[in-house]
């Protein structure tokens, strides 16, 4: 039996929605149809309009405009910033479209539970993109746990390695720099992990404590010689020098091949010229130490769960290269998990590792380790009836939602314990 194709509109046309959920439209066409698109942005209108055969007269140049209109499809993606997902969603909502909505939910518990109200009202779902829950990587995780061969987990031990890179461009010159026009760190990047440690230990916290803080990406830190713009600093090998770390980086470098994310965040269709005028005249070209950011560039974060069950996670801007890593102790073994390697190893207590190559497991390594991909797979197929639930409604994802407000909460008071209960 044919699977059903879902008409899907996109409000937010950046790294996610455009450069991200719009192509399963292209990998799956039998499934996804783009039949409307809005940004404020009128290249990136036209440039996935194009793409996509969007018609001209479903080209809008904000959500609201779009949202004005009677629903074109079944299903809304809300991928613009931060702070205008509540409203975003609730117009959408309203019009009677199934949402994905890009984390974090909302700028304040408030709204989170503005959004989820709505759903119930119209009887529609939400499905946050905790992409992570649908990796073949976490999946294997939670099923050792779930076999018991482990026994039970007693304390998660979780590390978010931010590159040094990516802390610049995201979280010092870009969108996510400043908590006044978006969520925290916590809230909006480390979301994420909080989400996990909730689906691996499958308990309810209790309480939170954190400390962290904007350490080194400020101004007194400024080396000698250095400017407001790279393309004016005397200094010499900054590891955050803009141009090397655009056109040059190993990683992520638009010279070694990369035309991607984040490179794609600076210009549509990337040349080396259009890469080195954004960085001349734009935001991405702002020397790390005199930028307006506030973010911390540093958190620890630990967490009570009922039974007694412990986590903690360590987010660091510091590092070479982006990736996870996680260790699980249970009563009977303990999982260590390399995201960077893609390995995760269960070593029953006196018996020999056991360890599972997710690059050869896994069909699907795209995209937040396949996430992106399976997560659009299941929302349609839980739409269609095929399949009972998807991991990250946006019931589930409010109570990880209120882990991280807590936290936030508890580092701008100090480190002070702050009882789940107290915010919701």
């Amino acid at each position: 039996m044919a699977k059903k194709q879902f008409k899907v509109v996109i409000a937010g046309l950046g790294g996610r929605g455009y450069h991200t959920y719009a192509k399963f439209a292209k990998l799956y066409p039998e499934r996804m149809k783009i039949v409307a698109i809005a940004d404020v942005d009128p290249l990136k209108v036209k440039l996935c309009g194009d793409e996509y055969g969007v018609p001209l007269e479903n080209r809008f140049t904000s959500a609201e405009k779009l949202f004005e209109k009677e629903r074109f499809g079944d299903v809304a993606v809300i991928a613009t910033q931060d702070g205008q997902h509540k409203d975003h969603s609730i117009m959408a909502l309203k019009l009677g479209y199934h949402l994905l909505l890009e984390k974090p939910i909302a700028e304040s518990i408030e709204d989170c539970l503005a959004i989820e109200k709505e759903a119930i009202k119209y009887n529609r779902l939400v499905v946050v993109c905790h992409v992570l829950r649908y990796t073949t990587f976490f999946r294997k995780i939670k099923e050792i746990i779930d076999s018991k061969e482990a026994g039970e987990v007693v304390n998660i031990q979780a590390m978010e390695n931010v590159s040094f890179w990516h802390q610049a461009h995201s979280f010092t010159r870009g969108n996510w720099r400043n908590d006044h026009y978006t969520t925290p760190m916590i809230v909006q990047k480390c979301c994420h992990d909080v989400d996990i440690i909730s689906y691996l230990l499958d308990k309810k916290c209790l309480s939170v404590q954190s400390f962290g803080s904007l350490y080194y990406f400020k101004k007194e830190n400024a080396p000698e010689g250095s400017a407001l713009r790279c393309k004016d600093c005397k200094v010499k090998d900054c590891p955050y020098n803009a141009y090397n770390i655009y056109l040059k980086n190993k990683e992520i470098g638009f010279e070694l091949g990369n035309d991607g994310w984040p490179i794609d965040i600076l210009c549509e269709q990337p040349t080396k010229e259009k890469i080195i005028k954004a960085l001349d005249e734009g935001p991405y070209g702002r020397c790390v130490f005199h930028c307006d950011n506030n973010v911390v560039d540093h958190q620890i974060t630990n967490l009570l769960f009922e039974d007694g069950r412990t986590a903690s996670l360590t987010m660091t801007g510091f590092t070479e290269k982006n990736y996870r890593m996680y260790k699980v102790n249970c009563t009977k073994g303990e999982i260590e998990a390399n995201q960077d390697l893609n390995i995760v190893t269960f070593t029953p207590f006196g018996k020999e590792p056991v360890v599972y190559d997710i690059n050869k497991l896994a069909t699907d390594l795209t995209g937040h380790g396949g996430g992106d991909n399976k997560m659009l797979e299941e929302m349609f197929d839980m739409l269609e009836g095929s399949l009972e639930n998807v991991s990250s409604t946006i019931k589930v994802s409010i109570e990880t939602h209120l882990m991280a407000f807590a936290a936030e909460k508890s580092r701008l008071n100090g480190g002070k314990v702050i009882e789940i209960e107290s915010i919701r």
